[in-house]
């Protein structure tokens, strides 16, 4: 039986980033670049403007005060994306919008609240202004050819407000793994099926597919497949049109538990089965056509677990990225864990933030086919392998799973 951490050591080297594919900025969101951005045009394209105000020079200011203003000859007026007209002589101003070119002549650009209006087209000067005042020089941003964006980043929206800006509307960014998501079993009824005696709602074959598009992933649901292996064989082979299959149930040791069977009768290479871990101990990984199969185990909470464990580094990696694994966060605990030593368990619980610390809460009914406490928690507190467990008021480790679990109910800053 593999302890967690070979068994993400093994199942990583196994995996690749997926090839490029091009598509438009914004459905690039959240999706990793496959190549270095370079600009072809500077940021700022000329010197512009930071200010509403009046476009100078600055010698022409030297000693003004509100007491004791300055008169200049308003020559013109230059709204934002408009050519300047003639450059600017000593005793000239040119009123200027933010973002509008600065004139030649101008060296410095003093703001509207520094100013009033003067008689027969002047305006007073009511403070000076220092060489390069309020004025953002052409490529202070970036400069034409430089790179502003590298591979490998994921696109966030700042990402693409910087594209948009270099007037790239089309990137190059890894594809998405396509995930083939199955069920197996006798006992499982379709969603939109009200189960008969003895049968359950697959709910798996939904979490899982949920759990994908979490992870940017795309899922390909292929339904259920019976226990038999002719009915697994064809699902399998459907799902060799994807780039990643996760299968849940049907590897255990019951006598119609054929995951691990059919695999290996389609080709598959069994990296390893079993798991140091609970819940999520019945877990196989293989790879068959050289793509890679998860067996995942058949009980909600278990297959949950141990998506977040092994599937989602694995397809984040496929999708090209670098930071696959969460963070982790020390907590104080709340109150006792005590568990069986001998496999890395993963507890239920809140993790919270308050009093400048973080504190966890273990939920009762750790059971794995226990979906409430599932919902009502945000985090794994982690018990390693060859602990029993912790008192009320120790530091543990914690894996937050939810993603708003640091959002704050108030501003804070």
């Amino acid at each position: 039986m593999i302890t967690v951490e070979n068994a993400i050591e093994a199942i990583l080297k196994e995996i690749r980033p997926l090839g490029l594919e091009s598509t438009d900025i914004l459905s690039a969101l959240g999706r990793v670049l496959g190549a270095d951005i370079r600009a072809s045009r500077p940021n700022p394209p000329w010197d512009n403007s930071a200010m509403d105000g009046y476009a100078v020079m600055a010698s022409d200011t030297a000693g003004a005060t509100e007491a004791s203003p300055v008169s200049l000859r308003v020559i013109y007026d230059l709204p934002a994306g408009s050519v300047p007209g003639e450059a600017i002589k000593s005793g000239e101003a040119v009123r200027i919008m933010t973002g509008a070119p600065v004139p030649d002549g101008a060296t410095s650009v003093i703001m509207v609240e520094r100013t009033k209006e003067g008689q027969e087209g002047t305006a007073l000067m009511l403070a000076e202004a220092k060489e390069g005042d309020n004025i953002r020089r052409k490529g202070e941003d970036f400069k034409a050819g430089d790179i502003v964006i590298k591979a490998g980043t994921v696109v966030r929206p700042a990402e693409v407000s910087m594209l948009a800006t270099t007037g790239t509307p089309f990137v190059m960014v890894h594809r998405r793994p396509r995930v083939a998501v199955l069920s197996t079993g006798d006992e499982l009824a379709d969603i939109h099926d009200e189960p008969e005696n003895g049968k359950i709602s697959n709910s798996n074959g939904w979490a899982l597919s949920a759990l994908v598009t979490a992870c940017g992933a795309v899922p390909v649901q292929l339904g259920i497949a019976r226990d038999n292996k002719e009915s697994l064989k064809e699902k399998l082979a459907d799902a060799m049109k994807a780039d990643c299959i996760v299968s849940s149930g049907g590897v255990s040791v019951g006598d119609y538990d054929f995951v691990k069977d059919v695999l290996k009768e389609m080709g598959s290479s069994m990296i390893f089965w079993k798991v140091a871990m609970k819940p999520g101990k019945p877990l196989a990984f293989g790879i068959i056509g050289g793509k890679p199969a998860f067996g995942l185990p058949g009980n909600p909470i278990s297959s949950m677990v141990a998506f977040e464990q092994f599937v989602k580094p694995s397809l984040l990696k496929m999708s090209g990225r670098r930071d696959i694994f969460g963070a982790t966060f020390s907590a104080i605990l709340t109150g006792p864990v005590k568990v069986r030593p001998g496999r890395m368990t993963f507890i239920r619980a809140r993790l919270d933030a308050g009093a400048g610390q973080f504190t966890a809460t273990p939920l009762e009914a750790q059971g794995s086919g226990v979906i409430s406490t599932m919902v009502r928690a945000n985090s794994f507190i982690i018990v390693p392998q060859g602990s029993s467990g912790f008192d009320e008021g120790e530091t543990v480790k914690v894996q937050p799973f939810d993603p708003s679990v640091l959002q704050r109910d108030t501003p804070g800053y």
